[in-house]
Order: structure tokens, then sequence, then C-alpha cells
């Protein structure tokens, strides 16, 4: 995809937050950041509670592994905010929107070559304890990727990757800056490049929305890193070669974990968690984790208590099988959500699913209201637009 350069951004980044909501046909639309997607029984159900009392009674899941409610009264924003303040989800009001941050599914449980969980906690905290990068636009993302390569190739502006278990490679829109860190230093390392995106958007007219959009993005922030080989830091002599793309999709099923309990994967369907799935998540284990692919893994399961929450959850919607069709559909909101849309594509691809009418013969594919293809997952994707008449298949 080519990078819209910086000055085509004609005007300030509008992404939703949780206190700066997105107007839509439906109401309301406030967008709360789950760093690393890792989400307490607690937080969920405080979640749920503001769906039912605020908004439309669901909860939809990003492609940042993040969670919008819809259908908010104008004035719910204040009550919202005290309700995700009061939980833990809102650290910080001044930086509510720049806390983009991906982490590797299942990570600190199975796979990988080091547990991301701690990256998450200590970003986080210290985009959050910075007042200068509440200026970062809210598109703004990082990758913490513990070495699967599941969110690297995800389109970060900043990103870490972990080569071995001694070794953490800085990733700048997506390819390898050469620049190197030790896992406990790769945190600080992100923090500076983070700062010198910040100062070389600033230096170029400070309106583009992610790095790749700059001239000469990640050379020119690579550039200003001052790095010294005290500390752990270093310039690597030879850049790796074939970082991992963005994966097709996420795990899917069950996974024993290194501690020989199990975690389980489930698709929602089109993202979209009602708050009764969401409390009986909060019901079946202490910790949840978004991910990109709109999928929940629900962790730390004792191996006789699997199969009774996997039945429970596959009664609400919940998809573990991975040849399911639901494992290759996304959607728009389209309508009535939203204005610009052509049609309720959700209920026009939940129907081709139930079908086995999905075009294209059922390959990864977005359903959109409208040429702008909102939601559209990166990696190859057929796109389904409509066209108020029915929809064009692969059309760019």
């Amino acid at each position: 995809m080519t990078a819209t350069p910086a000055a085509a951004r004609a005007g300030a980044d509008a992404c939703p937050g949780a206190l700066q909501t997105h107007p839509a046909a439906d109401g309301a639309l406030a967008r709360v950041r789950v760093p690393g997607g890792l989400l307490t029984a607690a937080k969920l159900r405080a979640l749920a509670a503001a769906a039912r009392a605020l908004g439309d009674g669901a909860l939809e899941l990003t492609s940042r592994g993040n969670v919008q409610l819809r259908g908010l009264a104008p004035e719910a924003e204040a009550d919202l905010g005290d309700r995700l303040a009061a939980t833990g989800l809102l650290p910080s009001a001044t930086h509510e929107r720049v806390r983009n941050v991906l982490a590797s599914a299942l990570t600190g449980r199975t796979g990988g070559h080091l547990d991301a969980r701690p990256w998450v906690r200590g970003l986080d905290a210290a985009l959050c304890g910075d007042p200068a990068l509440a200026a970062l636009p809210g598109r703004y993302l990082a990758t913490l990727d513990d070495g699967r390569g599941d969110v690297t190739g995800l389109g970060g502006d900043v990103g870490l990757l972990a080569l071995s278990p001694e070794t953490v490679a800085l990733t700048l829109a997506g390819a390898d800056s050469g620049l190197r860190a030790t896992p406990d230093r790769a945190v600080a390392l992100a923090l500076a490049a983070t700062r010198a995106f910040l100062d070389e958007r600033g230096a170029q007219g400070g309106t583009a929305w992610r790095l790749a959009e700059l001239n000469e993005g990640p050379t020119r922030v690579a550039a200003r890193l001052d790095l010294t080989a005290a500390g752990g830091l270093r310039r690597a002599e030879v850049p790796a070669d074939g970082l991992p793309r963005a994966g097709v999709p996420g795990p899917v099923g069950s996974a024993v974990q290194d501690d020989g309990r199990v975690a389980l994967v489930g698709v929602v369907p089109l993202g979209r968690l009602s708050a009764d799935q969401a409390d009986l998540l909060a019901r079946v284990t202490a910790e949840v984790q978004l991910t990109p692919w709109r999928s929940v893994v629900v962790p730390d399961l004792a191996e006789d208590a699997v199969d009774d929450v996997a039945v429970a959850l596959h009664r609400t919607g919940v998809v573990f099988d991975a040849e399911s069709p639901w494992t290759r559909v996304t959607a728009c909101a389209g309508r009535p959500g939203c204005a610009k849309s052509l049609a309720d594509v959700r209920a026009d691809a939940a129907r081709a699913v139930a079908t086995g009418a999905l075009p294209a013969g059922g390959a990864r594919q977005h359903w959109a209201g409208c040429a702008r293809r909102c939601g559209r997952p990166r990696g190859e994707v057929v796109d389904v637009v409509a066209t108020g008449t029915g929809y064009l298949i692969g059309e760019a």
C-alpha cells in the first residue's frame, strides 16, 4: 500500500478515543485502548457494564486489539470516562488515544523467545508518563513481538522483535532499523524511537499520521537515535532480512501452555462481542487477551475445564474451528451504524457465511459499505465493496 505524503493530511487526526468520541449514524462511538490486548476479568466486566448502560449492549474488537462502544448518547462521554478511570482502563486522560500497543498472542504462555507482557506494561507507563508524547497522532502504533513473528508485519510505527532470548531488533514502519537492544533495554529503545518519530514529524510539518508517511521516515528517525554500545544498545552489522509479514489469520483453537495449562483462542464473528459474552469470559478466566484478528485468548485453563469452557463459549457464537469461514471474513460497521454505507454489510456477510455463499471461493475477504473500506485488515484480502445495487468483488 502506497504511503500518503504528509503534505496531503489537511486536517488533524480525528481518531476516536474514550473521551473524544466519533459521531456515527447510530450514536457516538468510543474507542478504548487496551495495550497488548490484555484485560483482567474486572476490566472486562466494567466494559460489559458500560456497553449495557451507555451503548448498544456490545463491544467491538478492533484490528489493533482495542475495544469500541457504539450507540452512545452525546452526554455519555463523562460517565464512560468515570467508569473507565475507576477500573484502570483510563490511566491518562491526555494520552488515552496514543496507547496503541499490540503484543504477540499467547505471549508469556507458550511460544516466542520471551514474555512481551512486561514490555507492554513498561511502554504504556512510559508513554503516559511523558507529557510531550500526548502530541503523538492517534494512529501511532507500537508492535511488541516476542519472536513468533505474528505482529511485526501489522504496520507498527515503532516495533520490537525478539530475534533470540538475548537480542531484540527495533523496527520502524515495519522495516528493520538495524538497531539492537537486550530485552531489558528494549522498551527504552522503543521509547527513544517514539520520541524521534514525534520530533521528525514536527520537523516535516507535524501533519503526518504515521511514520511511513514521512519523507524517508525510517531512515531519518533511526538517524536521530544516538546510541552507544553501553547499556545494551547497539547497531547490527547486518540488518535482518525477511522480517515476518502480517499473519493470516492468527491462532485459533487450543494451545498447551508451557506450565501445562491450556489456552483457548476463539474468533468473535465480525468482532462483535456481546456484553453477556464478555461477562461469561470474565467468569471463566482471570485475564483475556484480545488479538488484532478479532479473536480472544482465554488462557490458564485447567485441562479438565477446557471442554466445558469451549462448549459454553461456542454456544454463544465464539468460533474455535481454524477451518471456519469466520476466520477469513471481516467487515466494516455498515448500515445502520454508518451513514456513508450503501448496505448492511454485516448482515450480508453473515448470510453468506451461513449459506456457504462467500464470494472469491471463500478466500480471506473484507466486506465494506463504501469505497473507503474502513477496518480493512493488512495482508492479502479480497475486497467485497457495496455499490448500492450489489457488491464489487476484488476491485481496487
